[in-house]
C-alpha cells in the first residue's frame, strides 16, 4: 500500500497546461528540467507526498523530451507504482532501481551518471539520507560532465541542513490544502548555487475521489 496520498495534476499531462483551467502558478518561476540539468539537487519536505508530486513533474517533462529517466529508491521508499502511473507516467519508460541502503543507491546513481544515458535521474532517500563529502563529488561530477539532472529527494523539515555542501539546489515542497479536492504545492528554493536563493514555485493540483 502506498505511504502517501496519489495527486493528479490540473493540468493537461502531455502539454503541462490546460486552456480553461491550468495549474496555478503564481508568478513566472523555473521549475523546469533545464534549471536542474547539470547539477546535484534535493528536494525536500514531508512524507505526506507534495515533493512527490513534484518531482514527478520532472519525470513527466523529461518523458516528453525523450530524455530517459531513472528512479532509485531504498527499500523504505514511499515509490508505489499505481500512484506514479496516476500522474501519467510511462512506467514502461521509466527505470526503477532498488537498494538496500543509501550508499548503494548513491553507487547506482554514480553508475547511471556516468554512463551518460539519463537526463534525469530520481535519487530517492526518504528520511535516512546520508552522503559523503566524496560520494556528493562524484555524483555532482558526473551530473554536470553529462548534463544530467540529479535530484535527492528527503524526508525532513526545512531549517535542517541540506545532505552536503555540493548540492547546487536546494527546495523544500509544502502542500496546503485548498477548497474541496483541491491542494496546493509550493516548492521554496533556499539554495541555488546559479539564480539565487528566494524564489518558489506553486502549483494547484486535485485529489483523488474520496479524498475530502
Amino acid at each position: 500500500m502506498s505511504d502517501y496520498v496519489s495527486i493528479n495534476f490540473l493540468a493537461d499531462t502531455e502539454h503541462f497546461s490546460a486552456p480553461s483551467n491550468p495549474h496555478l502558478i503564481e508568478k513566472p518561476t523555473a521549475w523546469c528540467l533545464a534549471t536542474f540539468s547539470g547539477r546535484l539537487s534535493e528536494l525536500s519536505g514531508g512524507p505526506a507526498g507534495s515533493s512527490l508530486s513534484l518531482v514527478l513533474r520532472l519525470v513527466l517533462e523529461a518523458q516528453k523530451q525523450n530524455e530517459p529517466a531513472a528512479w532509485i529508491t531504498s527499500r523504505k521508499s514511499t515509490f508505489f507504482p499505481p500512484d506514479v502511473a496516476d500522474n501519467g507516467v510511462d512506467l514502461s519508460a521509466l527505470a526503477v532501481v532498488r537498494a538496500p541502503n543509501c550508499i548503494a543507491a548513491a553507487r547506482a546513481a554514480e553508475h547511471l551518471l556516468r554512463s551518460a544515458a539519463f537526463g534525469l535521474l530520481v535519487l530517492d532517500f526518504g528520511a535516512e539520507a546520508r552522503l559523503p563529502l566524496a560520494v556528493q563529488t562524484r555524483l555532482a561530477g558526473q551530473a554536470r560532465r553529462n548534463d544530467a539532472a540529479l535530484v535527492c529527494l528527503t524526508e525532513k523539515p526545512e531549517n535542517l541542513a541540506s545532505i552536503g555542501s555540493l548540492v547546487s539546489l536546494r527546495a523544500h515542497a509544502q502542500a496546503h490544502q485548498r477548497q474541496g479536492r483541491h491542494f496546493r504545492s509550493q516548492a521554496r528554493i533556499i539554495k541555488d548555487k546559479r539564480q539565487g536563493p528566494g524564489w518558489s514555485h506553486v502549483e494547484v493540483y486535485r485529489g483523488p475521489d474520496g479524498l475530502c
